[in-house]
């Protein structure tokens, strides 16, 4: 599975599945979120409010992920997944790695050979963009032989130089 840097806004990237980082609510937001509901339009909304009245009637957990259409963004889907708030003196770092590893599952179960994540957790939830940026590579490094032979392509978009930086560097640790 390749692993790239394509450093720009995630809703004009073309690939099989964008990664949302979205609220457990899923009825769009700010940041990522809400960037991808606009530019998706209102298909993306129809069918998160679908889940919400069948299947996630409590939300979407931290670290769980969930597909819908990418309505008219330039990919299939639209793979939503929580990521949790950073907190100092409390360790959420599995939780970040799991919306990376559940994102990825989902990918495979749709078929989906290239998939574009965000810096989840790194906008408003406070993640610093090293950690975060390590944890996405890492991650979804080793999710590589379980994946692999469905999603050929993992997309990291950061958003500004800080955060393709901190990805350049994380990628060039794990995959020197």
């Amino acid at each position: 599975m390749k692993l790239v840097i394509a450093p720009g806004d995630i809703t004009a990237t073309a690939a099989d599945a964008v990664v949302n980082a979205a609220n457990s609510r899923l009825l769009g937001g700010g940041g990522v979120d809400g960037a991808i509901h606009r530019r998706g339009g209102p298909e993306i909304l129809a069918e998160c409010r679908r889940l919400r009245e069948t299947t996630l009637k409590d939300g979407l957990p931290a670290g769980q992920a969930v597909a819908t259409t990418a309505g008219r963004l330039p990919a299939r889907w639209v793979i939503h997944t929580v990521g949790p708030t950073w907190a100092k003196t409390i360790d959420k770092s599995d939780t970040l790695a799991s919306c990376y590893r559940e994102s990825l599952r989902v990918a495979r179960e749709l078929g989906a050979e290239t998939v574009a994540f965000p810096a989840i957790s790194a906008g408003v939830y406070g993640w610093p963009m090293d950690d975060a940026a390590r944890i996405a590579v890492e991650t979804s490094d080793a999710m590589a032989d379980e994946v692999g032979h469905t999603v050929r392509e993992v997309i990291f978009v950061p958003y500004g130089e800080k955060a393709e930086q901190a990805f350049r560097t994380a990628l060039a640790v794990v995959r020197p």
